[in-house]
């Protein structure tokens, strides 16, 4: 991969810039990007302190994560394999689970009423299902979001994504929202399960996406997710550097909505994701495996 290119590089600056700008901000720090570091774009490359921050945001470790030799397998392992749509049959989940289970994605993510039949279909094969809560809106009570977690939980729920309440953070309730959030987050952790949290970014400012990543770090999440992959946008690469950015190398960040393919992929990853959602999971192990869409050629793991 080429993670050091002019491009890249001034689109990292950048997010950084914004980012650092945005909490500065929200901490009533009026000297922003100055008091913290003082460097300019000339010295860059150079800076230790500035390098520092970066490497604890966690883009070296993204950045090596894959690389062009990647296989199959290893793209696989970044992959929730998706289906959310309403109309998904019985017959439906059963492939989706039979195709986990042959490319050995992250897990399979279904709605709640698909989770027990998800849990037989994969019984033996390592592969976890996970599910959404408070799915698509996020405009549920905390208690219900708590309730419907425990209850997926139960059918064999092993993580959750969680969408959050937009319209308590475009409200500036950001205690609401973090007390939202560490409902559901407080029942997975009570039985080890992930907790993934969307934020919706499609309908976010960059301010609000910024505090909506720091409520979700200080409820204790696991991940930060970009989308639901229901409103008017998904997963955009500046969108994973700055939620990459803003919570560090502590959590998790999914990208989900909009991922067609290995490309997508790779330069969400590149930007800091660590865990895609896509429906595409076939599309994008077969390409890492550089065969063709019929699947006629073995992969190599």
């Amino acid at each position: 991969m080429q993670t050091n290119s002019p491009q890249n590089g001034d689109l990292q600056l950048l997010i950084e810039q914004i980012t650092d700008a945005i909490v500065a901000r929200l901490n009533g720090d009026g000297a922003d990007q100055e008091k913290m570091c003082g460097c300019t774009s000339e010295c860059f490359n150079r800076c230790p302190e500035r390098m520092h921050r970066i490497v604890d945001a966690g883009a070296a470790r993204i950045g090596l994560v894959l690389g062009q030799t990647s296989s199959a397998r290893d793209w696989a392992s970044l992959i929730d394999h998706t289906l959310l749509k309403p109309e998904a049959t019985d017959d439906d989940i059963r492939v989706l689970c039979e195709e986990a289970a042959r490319y050995r994605f992250a897990s399979v993510c279904v709605n709640p009423t698909w989770v027990r039949a998800a849990t037989c279909n994969l019984q033996g094969s390592g592969v976890p299902v996970c599910t959404v809560i408070g799915f698509p809106l996020g405009a549920t009570l905390p208690d219900v979001k708590a309730y419907e977690a425990r209850r997926a939980i139960f059918d064999g729920a092993r993580e959750v994504d969680m969408v959050i309440n937009v319209g308590a953070l475009k409200s500036g309730d950001d205690c609401l929202v973090e007390h939202d959030i560490h409902s559901v987050v407080e029942v997975a952790h009570e039985y080890n399960v992930t907790c993934k949290v969307i934020i919706e970014t499609a309908l976010l400012t960059d301010d609000e996406k910024v505090r909506a990543c720091l409520a979700a770090k200080n409820a204790g999440a696991d991940f930060v997710k970009t989308s639901t992959g229901f409103s008017k946008g998904g997963a955009t690469v500046a969108d994973i550097a700055l939620m990459r950015r803003t919570v560090g190398a502590d959590l998790g960040v999914k990208a989900s909505g909009g991922v067609k393919g290995l490309d997508d992929a790779r330069k969400l990853v590149e930007a800091g994701a660590t865990r895609i959602g896509a429906s595409v999971g076939v599309k994008i192990a077969q390409e890492a495996a550089g065969i063709k869409s019929n699947g006629s050629a073995a992969l190599q793991y």
